[in-house]
């Protein structure tokens, strides 16, 4: 989950990372933009799943939906792009193995689509830490803890707030007898 390499369009901004109480409906609107991209996209090929801390039950999170879209070829954009396009996202990073789109700068920030390639390591580490949260309460508390920390003492930077997360969840993939190799 390393953030290196990233081709920026339109640096993040300075929107402040606020965690919030556990939403019942994270799960609804997650299944909402689901059903959207995959009418926009239309390949049945394509994988997604909603991830993040919104798809874990009784966690704080930032309150903004994270949906992964798994796809055969990352590189053939045109294969995807447009379809998320349509639906008012756009292509904000472009890394190795990852494509970031969300709502233009602006607009409220309500879902972070994170596509991926089908089988690759990127979408089984997003999938193995919901997993893990999901699967341990105290594993999910701990992580709830520190990002709340995080977002207290830096959340108006989220590049530091995100980085500050990075050894937590690489020490619960680590820890993972499915992870790959």
């Amino acid at each position: 989950m390393e953030r290196e390499a990233i081709e920026w369009f339109d640096r993040p901004g300075g929107e402040p990372a606020v965690i919030v109480a556990p939403s019942t409906q994270w799960a609804a609107e997650a299944t909402r933009w689901l059903n959207r991209i995959r009418a926009a996209i239309g390949d049945p090929s394509v994988r997604l799943e909603h991830i993040g801390s919104t798809a874990v039950p009784g966690v704080p999170a930032k309150p903004v939906l994270d949906v992964q879209v798994c796809v055969p070829d990352l590189a053939d954009e045109a294969r995807y792009r447009p379809a998320l396009e349509s639906l008012g996202l756009i292509l904000r990073a472009r890394e190795p193995g990852h494509r970031f789109f969300r709502p233009p700068a602006g607009e409220p920030r309500t879902v972070h689509v994170h596509v991926c390639e089908v089988g690759s390591v990127w979408e089984s580490d997003q999938l193995r830490f919901r997993d893990a949260l999901r699967a341990s309460p105290e594993t999910a508390r701990s992580y709830a803890d520190l990002k709340q920390h995080l977002a207290e003492t830096l959340g108006q930077d989220r590049e530091a707030y995100t980085k500050g997360k990075s050894e937590f969840i690489k020490s619960v993939l680590a820890a993972d007898p499915t992870r790959m190799t």
